[in-house]
């Protein structure tokens, strides 16, 4: 896969995650953390929701470009790695885990991985993406 497509597919997901708390905060918490939100905290996680849907459009492959923006890949990696640094922090050390916070790690932590990988590829060829 390349790093297009890893972008665009991150975009979506990440897009998906943000609707999903702009909507249902409390849901997406408990599957998360495996405990809800109320009062301000739906409104942070609310606006978590705008920033991730705002990511999510602003990493969203340029259909002219022949290669990903390094901009918008430096962004997702960036926000890729800390929060999966910050999710394994509450999962081990705040014991704030849901059914669905080892998945995202997981999804994070190889989609770092394939980034990278498709990272140093791309800086093999002539022309290529450079961070």
């Amino acid at each position: 896969m390349g790093m297009k497509q890893l972008l665009g597919l991150a975009a979506v997901l990440e897009a998906a995650t943000g609707v999903a708390l702009i909507i249902y905060p409390g849901l997406v918490a408990r599957l998360l953390f495996g405990d809800g939100v109320a009062g301000a905290g739906k409104a942070l996680s609310r606006v978590a929701g705008i920033a991730l849907l705002a990511l999510g459009v602003a990493c969203w492959p340029d259909r002219e470009a022949g290669n990903a923006s390094a901009r918008s890949t430096g962004a997702m990696l960036t926000y890729s790695l800390l929060v999966t640094i910050y999710l394994v922090y509450l999962g081990v050390v705040a014991r704030l885990a849901g059914i669905l916070l080892w998945p995202a790690v997981v999804v994070h932590a190889v989609w770092i991985f394939l980034v990278m990988a498709a990272w140093h590829h791309e800086r093999q060829r002539p022309g290529g993406l450079t961070l």
